[in-house]
């Protein structure tokens, strides 16, 4: 068992529920498991309140002076022969705490402990108050100290004084507050067992005798004695009912009787008081039914003065409506001069990239000139060869006139090829110009398509977006949850009804951006990029509701789509973030500008980002200054464009407006729808340039492949060409000198048509590197015209929107004269109805002068004139026959007074009896189910701590209660409890059944509570073993429960105890014999 240790008074309340479980604990001490004495472990801390510190006895039965004896705090033995004094400082320590001379079984009377030849005899005991117990410690500090004087008389007088001595009270009832308050029980036997009782409980032989002990040391015997006392003391209660029952109604009878005379009595006094009541009326009526026809005047005049107002109200408002048309006016018209101007600064570069285009036409004409003049060239050397080459064949012709008609048909045919072969060059390199254009241009027409797919993929998926966005604006001007996603209307309702259930410990709390509000609406975009996918989170106070939330969510978000929760405890205060926070004179930080009466969402924002510390400043410009040297505690901060800016660093915002946090729907509505519509009309146009290039790409394809058909026919006939040619070439034929000459020259020629087709091809790239440069320049310009269309079309939408914006001022103008105008008209009606009220009113002041004279205070009147006259002058008539018929007035009205208190006090009496037996038969029943269920339970424990104590010698046996018999049987067998049987405590020996007392002893011990217990000559029947055992059981559970003290009195010698600081032995010196008194003294040893 766990060390006890000190507490303090405020836990006194605490200390027997504690003491309640330490003894349920005790099991583990006094099981089967044995541990010898001399094992005992000496480890807890001393007693606490309510323990015997001290006794002295003067005087007290035969004794002179005994004492003064100290005891210890634990485990105490006064250890000496019969009539050394033992059994009178027991009887002294009963007495002094409020014992009877019964409970001792000493004597009959208190003055039977005098000592024969003393007038008085006097006990001191001191009872320790410390720990969570006790009692009074400004008055009587760590000990109390009780003074007992018995005189001859049978008096007995107390001195209950602290520990200095100073006298705090004599009062008994004092010492009883003690008592309880330290839980004192000095006729329970479990706590103070003395000789004469442990000697009666030894040799008892019945079972109702056992069962009566039982009942007196766990006070339930007390307790039945307080039930039947109360059930006693009910049926008197509802005998006296029913007696009175009849008594109540004669009074009633009779004050009913003297009621009726009093009333008929006192009925001409009525009659005068209502009829001076009903002339106090008559003139108040007259009053009221005056005010009554003001009333609807005043408050018609009231009503018109109050919608008053209203006409203000509407004049301001369209004041105001004209005001913001005719800055919205202006905004626009500036808005389109900055686009007359940004058209005007866009012209001049278009006018430079238009010279560009012509300036790099200019150049590709020069290159083209170029090329047809190295091609034509090309061709008069062509010419040239061709000449050469017919004047080499006419002398091949002369000279080989011998060779016949196949030589000459050799050089026709060779000539025709080369013909053929340089028509077949001209028309591939023709087609391989073709090709290229061709090619060029398809390659271009792609790519601007590309770029157009991916212009129009990207204007849908917004067009897209926006018509989400549409849907969710347009639901929550209904709805503000539903900006957060269509579900969450749904979710939120779920999660209201788990909670209604008792799912959730705390509610969470979500979406968080749902629970926020903005002090400036500029701020929603930078708020929104701060926060982010936050803004849609949920916090919860537990793992538990977490996994409740995630289970609530699951049928309305799909697998890695749900809001994320946050899981932090709630608190009911926001996070004190004056140290940590940034502050600066301009700036407000993110938390200072929103808005949160739940602390649990600041403080999850807090926790999550860290809003004390990010600032939000509307100029980028500004931020970027601010954030050069950043303000101390400050991480970062936001412009109103939604960028975000760092010390060194910065990020613009992906998002142009707010999704979640913006003020006026209707207005996003109309944005949106205007955004859309522009978006539409890009979309048809993009997609009729789309179709344009479209057509041009399968143009130039199909272009492109007739060209590369062509040129692979083309070059396939030179092939062969060339292939008969070269043969022809290679027949020998006989030369001749003067051919030599023409043929160098031919050569000469052919080498120049090399060089010239070389410088021809040079010009060729050349001319499309300019091509090329012309289309990118021509690209550019077209681009920049686009633009420069684009803002023009904008500028045409500014002049619609500017034209409306003059109208609508035109119309807001027209509805504020027109309401001017009504407003003047109410307030001439408001001033005419105020005279007529101001007469009328003047007049009900004269009425309510004269009312007062009849009657100073108002009365409240209900009826109308004319029946009040008509009731006043019966009155009269009645008071006028009546008042000859006076009888003895005071006689009947002293009767009537008289039966009325005595019927109302008897009826009093009776309903406050009626309600006590109620409530006392409903506490009856309560408190008898609480005995019974006590009773049951005490019973148990009883039975399990004397199996687990007689198992420690080897002994077996049983308890069996029968509580509607009161008998309590107890069956013991000291052999091996598997081989014998049980049999009843009668066939036992004297220290077996001594033994087997101890252990029941020792069983009630652990059911009850008590500061001290004390036991007389416990073993004087044991044997050596059983002594031992006994002596070892109740060592071990004193070890258990240091904070109880244990006082054993025994003729034994105790020489065999072990050492311990907690166990002190008082040793009587034997009694004197003879005709001295005895001076009473001890040896203690510790």
């Amino acid at each position: 068992m766990a060390n006890r240790k000190a507490t303090t008074d405020g836990e006194a309340r605490h200390k027997r529920a504690k003491r309640q479980h330490e003894d349920e604990d005790q099991e583990s001490v006094v099981g089967p498991s044995r541990q010898t004495s001399q094992q005992l472990q000496i480890t807890a801390e001393e007693g606490e309140a309510g323990i015997v510190e001290s006794i002295t006895l003067k005087n007290f039965m035969c004794h002179s002076l005994l004492g003064p004896f100290t005891f210890g705090s634990n485990v105490n033995f006064v250890v000496g022969n019969n009539g050394s004094g033992k059994s009178a400082v027991l009887t002294a320590l009963i007495v002094a705490l409020g014992g009877t001379a019964q409970a001792t079984n000493r004597g009959a009377s208190l003055k039977g402990f005098v000592k024969e030849g003393e007038s008085s005899a006097e006990v001191s005991v001191t009872l320790r108050n410390t720990g969570r117990d006790a009692y009074k410690v400004d008055e009587y500090g760590q000990a109390v100290v009780i003074d007992l004087k018995l005189t001859r008389d049978g008096m007995r007088t107390y001195k209950l004084k602290n520990k200095s001595g100073q006298i705090v009270s004599t009062k008994k009832e004092e010492l009883m507050s003690i008592l309880d308050n330290f839980n004192i029980q000095v006729n329970n036997p479990v706590s103070i067992l003395t000789q004469e009782m442990s000697k009666h409980f030894l040799h008892s032989k019945g079972e109702g005798d056992k069962y009566k002990f039982f009942m007196k040391a766990t006070q339930l015997e007390q307790m039945k004695f307080d039930f039947i006392s109360i059930k006693t003391a009910k049926q008197f209660t509802e005998d006296k009912v029913s007696q009175n029952g009849e008594c109540l109604r004669d009074l009633k009878r009779t004050y009913l009787e003297k009621e009726d005379s009093y009333k008929s009595l006192s009925s001409l006094d009525d009659m005068q008081a209502k009829l001076e009541e009903l002339q106090k009326q008559m003139a108040w009526c007259l009053v009221a039914e005056m005010e009554a026809e003001l009333l609807p005047l005043r408050q018609k005049l009231v009503s018109d003065q109050l919608s008053t107002r209203k006409f203000d109200d509407k004049v301001d408002e369209w004041k105001n409506k004209v005001t913001e048309g005719e800055l919205k006016y202006k905004q626009i018209h500036d808005q389109l001069n900055a686009i007359t101007e940004r058209i005007q600064e866009l012209q001049p570069q278009c006018t430079q990239l238009k010279a560009e285009v012509l300036r790099q036409d200019s150049l590709r004409k020069e290159g083209e000139v170029t090329f047809h003049r190295r091609k034509t060239s090309l061709k008069n050397l062509e010419t040239d060869k061709g000449q050469l080459c017919s004047r080499i064949n006419e002398l091949k012709l002369s000279i080989s006139q011998t060779t016949g008609a196949e030589s000459q048909l050799k050089d026709q045919r060779m000539q025709q090829l080369q013909a053929e072969l340089e028509d077949l060059s001209h028309q591939d390199s023709t087609l391989g110009q073709q090709i290229d254009q061709y090619q060029q241009a398809t390659n271009r027409a792609k790519d601007e398509l590309g770029k157009l797919r991916n212009e129009q993929s990207s204007l849908q998926r917004s067009i897209d977006a926006n018509r989400k966005n549409l849907q969710t604006l347009e639901a929550s001007s209904s709805n503000r949850l539903r900006r957060f996603g269509e579900h969450m209307p749904a979710l939120l309702k779920a999660i209201q009804e788990a909670h209604r259930a008792g799912q959730f410990k705390e509610r969470p709390r979500g979406p968080l951006g749902y629970c926020i509000s903005l002090k400036d609406p500029q701020m929603a975009l930078a708020v929104e990029v701060c926060l982010k996918s936050q803004l849609q989170a949920f916090t919860c106070d537990n793992h538990n509701d977490e996994n409740v939330l995630q289970g609530l969510m699951a049928p309305f978000y799909p697998s890695g789509q749900r809001p994320s929760i946050i899981t932090s405890r709630f608190l009911d205060h926001v996070h004190n973030t004056s140290r940590r926070g940034v502050h600066h004179p301009t700036y407000q930080s993110v938390l200072q500008s929103l808005e949160i009466e739940d602390p649990v969402v600041a403080n999850c924002l807090i926790d999550q980002r860290g809003i004390e510390r990010i600032l939000l400043i509307k100029n980028q410009s500004d931020a970027r200054g601010v954030m050069a040297k950043p303000p101390r505690n400050c991480t970062q901060a936001f412009s109103a464009e939604g960028d975000q800016i760092f010390e060194n660093r910065s990020w613009s915002a992906e998002q142009t407006r707010a999704n979640f946090l913006f003020g006026d729907v209707e207005e996003e509505i109309r944005h949106l729808q205007r955004e859309m519509e522009n978006q539409m009309a890009q979309v048809g146009r993009y997609q009729q340039r789309k179709q344009k290039v479209e057509e041009d790409i399968r143009k130039n394809e199909d272009l492109l492949k007739k060209a590369h058909v062509e040129q692979k026919k083309t070059q396939g006939k030179a092939r062969k060409l060339q292939v008969e040619l070269t043969e022809l070439q290679n027949m020998e034929e006989p030369q001749s000198e003067d051919l030599k000459p023409l043929e160098e020259d031919l050569e000469e020629i052919i080498g120049k048509i090399a060089s010239q087709q070389a410088q021809c091809e040079e010009a060729r790239v050349q001319v499309a590197k300019l091509r090329a440069s012309l289309e990118e320049a021509e690209q550019q310009y077209r681009k920049h015209k686009d633009q420069i269309s684009a803002i023009a079309e904008e500028a045409d939408s500014m002049k619609e929107d500017l034209s409306k914006s003059d109208q609508e001022v035109m119309k807001c103008k027209h509805h504020s004269k027109h309401y001017e105008e009504k407003r003047k008209t109410h307030i001439d009606n408001i001033q005419a109805r105020k005279a007529s009220l101001e007469g009328q009113e003047y007049e009900l002041a004269a009425s309510v002068a004269k009312a007062t004279e009849i009657c100073p205070e108002r009365v409240d009147v209900r009826r109308t004139a004319k029946s009040l006259d008509s009731e006043i002058n019966l009155l009269k008539t009645k008071i006028t026959t009546q008042q000859a018929q006076q009888g003895n007035r005071e006689e009947i009205v002293k009767q009537y007074k008289e039966a009325y208190e005595n019927y109302k006090d008897t009826a009093q009496q009776m309903k406050c009896l009626k309600s006590f037996i109620r409530t006392l038969n409903q506490i009856i029943t309560d408190r008898l189910k609480a005995y019974n269920s006590l009773r049951r339970m005490l019973s148990a424990r009883c039975k399990y701590y004397f199996d687990s104590l007689l198992s420690q010698r080897g002994y077996t046996g049983s308890m069996t209660f029968n509580h509607n018999d009161e008998t309590l049987s107890i069956s013991v067998q000291p052999g091996e409890g598997d081989k014998a049987e049980l049999s009843d405590m009668r066939s036992l020996s004297g220290g077996e059944r001594s033994f087997s007392t101890v252990c029941f002893v020792l069983s009630l011990w652990a059911i009850t509570e008590a500061p001290f217990r004390c036991l007389d000559e416990f073993d004087v029947y044991m044997d050596m073993v059983n002594r031992r055992i006994s002596m070892d059981m109740m060592l071990k559970i004193a070890d258990s429960q240091r904070y109880r003290q244990f006082i054993f009195l025994t003729p034994q010698s105790m020489s065999s105890l072990p050492e311990s600081k907690f166990i002190r032995v008082l040793r009587m010196k034997d009694p004197e014999r003879g005709s001295h008194d005895q001076a009473s003294s001890l040896d203690q040893e510790d």
